[in-house]
């Protein structure tokens, strides 16, 4: 008899908060339905006004506008299915139904690490090279960058979701997340997943410290800009342009990272929820106020 069942059959139980007393279930709801609707219309807002204002039809405040439309896909990804969940006390969903909300949480957590990164480059070229930003951060460069974000990300999130079908789950498996994360959902397979795990540290490594060292390479060089700067309130305008960027990838990098190098490191993937909610609740949620 074999010992997998086919992967549309099994079943996952997104525990998130059922271990909780329903009072503060309660409260959790109310809080992050809150937390929900401030990132919607906070980056809503953020979108229209650049749309509609020609006076902020320029680089940084289109990648800006970029990146607020995908933090309102990339919560909108988990954080209802999560309200749902609470409310109806339901944690059951099929291993074939964790693949869209899957699909879509690769994508956009992907397009968040990369769009953060051309804003570093952005920002590093508007004060390290600042009479040449107008011909170097140009229109067609900026569509240009927006497009390989999109086709990079799509490609990564089809090449993990095709190798998750191909797995076999045996039977009904808890997930102590509110979301289909894709460590817990390989983890839990009983088919061999070698090349899933090889592919997932391949493309941590090429599109998550790839742009970090991007990033921090960028603020080397911003830095040793602003050091050079002879007047205080030169240098604090020009930090203050980008310290805001800074706290936001340092948020998102280090739960995003302390998520995945924990579950690598451990198997109790418990301590592993409270920081996926940061960063797929919290960050998207600062990244307007702290960017703006």
């Amino acid at each position: 008899m074999d010992s997998g069942n086919d992967t549309q059959l099994s079943e996952f139980f997104l525990l998130g908060f059922s271990e909780h007393h329903p009072q503060i279930q309660s409260l959790i709801f109310g809080l992050f339905l809150s937390m929900y609707l401030v990132t919607v219309f906070g980056s809503l807002l953020i979108v229209l006004a650049i749309v509609s204002d020609s006076h902020l039809h320029r680089p940084m405040y289109f990648f800006l506008s970029s990146l607020s439309f995908v933090d309102i896909c990339f919560t909108s990804t988990t954080v209802p299915k999560m309200l749902v969940n609470i409310q109806t006390q339901s944690q059951v969903i099929t291993c074939a139904d964790c693949i869209t909300p899957m699909y879509s949480l690769l994508l956009f957590s992907g397009l968040d690490i990369f769009l953060l990164t051309v804003m570093a480059y952005d920002r590093y070229v508007a004060i390290c090279h600042p009479l040449h930003y107008a011909v170097i951060v140009n229109p067609q460069r900026c569509g240009l960058l927006i497009l390989v974000c999109w086709t990079v990300g799509v490609l990564n999130s089809l090449l993990h979701s095709f190798l998750v079908l191909r797995l076999s789950f045996c039977t009904n498996l808890e997930v102590p997340h509110f979301f289909c994360e894709l460590n817990q959902v390989v983890h839990h397979a009983c088919s061999d997943t070698f090349i899933n795990d090889m592919v997932i540290y391949i493309t941590a490594m090429l599109l998550a410290v790839g742009p970090l060292a991007g990033i921090v390479y960028s603020y080397s060089k911003i830095v040793s800009s602003i050091r050079a700067i002879s007047s205080a309130q030169g240098k604090y305008k020009a930090f203050s342009t980008c310290a805001s960027h800074l706290s936001v990838v340092s948020l998102f990098y280090c739960t995003l990272l302390g998520v995945y190098l924990s579950s690598a490191v451990t198997q109790n993937s418990h301590s592993t929820g409270p920081a996926s909610l940061v960063y797929t609740v919290v960050t998207p949620m600062l990244n307007p106020s702290f960017i703006v």
